[in-house]
């Protein structure tokens, strides 16, 4: 499996729809875990007042990446394989959503 980034810009309106989609990639992910993996994410505040989040996934590809969107009901902005990491400090304390 390859590591990639995935945007996804203005998702939901609140943190809780984050949650509730959440749950649901966690389900969907957990049907093809040879295909598909969720490392992290990072939530943003969107302009607007919505919410966005940056993700890393380990996938089998970018195909593998939408059709866990489509069946999570989750949106997709922009895929970006990942070509290496820098590690320069460990990540921080995660903030509550």
């Amino acid at each position: 499996m390859e590591t990639y980034v995935i945007l996804r810009r203005n998702g939901w309106l609140t943190g809780s729809d984050l949650g509730t989609a959440a749950e649901r990639s966690t389900v969907e992910g957990d049907k093809v875990p040879d295909d598909i993996r969720w490392i992290r994410s990072y939530v943003l505040a969107e302009r607007d007042g919505t919410v966005g989040t940056v993700c890393i996934y380990q996938a089998s590809s970018p195909e593998a990446i939408r059709a866990h969107a489509a069946n999570a009901d989750l949106p997709v902005d922009e895929i970006v394989a990942v070509s290496g990491t820098v590690i320069v400090r460990s990540d921080p304390e995660p903030v509550a959503v």
